[in-house]
């Protein structure tokens, strides 16, 4: 069976920890790509990664993309979000669908 598993600043990912995902705080894009290359080799099925941690480590995140197993899930820190991960579903919403259906949800 796959784990879940949570990589960025310990602020922004410590809370994972209470609904029992496994959490991976990190520095910097270094020690972020060393951990996600980790986890996809311990049977990590789904890794969230905060989108700060994530533009560090974007050639990482693409490799990973292209891999049914790790799923790689962008996530807002705790200072806010940056839309990349809001982004990357849409993308694959449209791609799925044949169309943005989340186009005008925000009026």
């Amino acid at each position: 069976m796959y784990k879940i598993g949570a990589v960025g600043d310990k602020d922004s990912i410590l809370a994972f920890k209470s609904i029992g995902i496994d959490v991976y705080p990190v520095v910097d894009g270094r020690e972020a790509r060393a951990t996600i290359d980790s986890l996809a080799d311990k049977q990590y099925g789904l890794i969230f990664v905060t989108e700060h941690i994530a533009q560090e480590i974007e050639e990482t995140i693409q490799r990973y993309k292209k891999k049914i197993v790790p799923a790689i899930i962008l996530i807002p820190s705790n200072q806010g979000t940056l839309g990349i991960g809001m982004r990357d579903i849409n993308k694959n919403v449209e791609k799925a669908v044949g169309s943005n259906i989340f186009a005008n949800s925000d009026k």
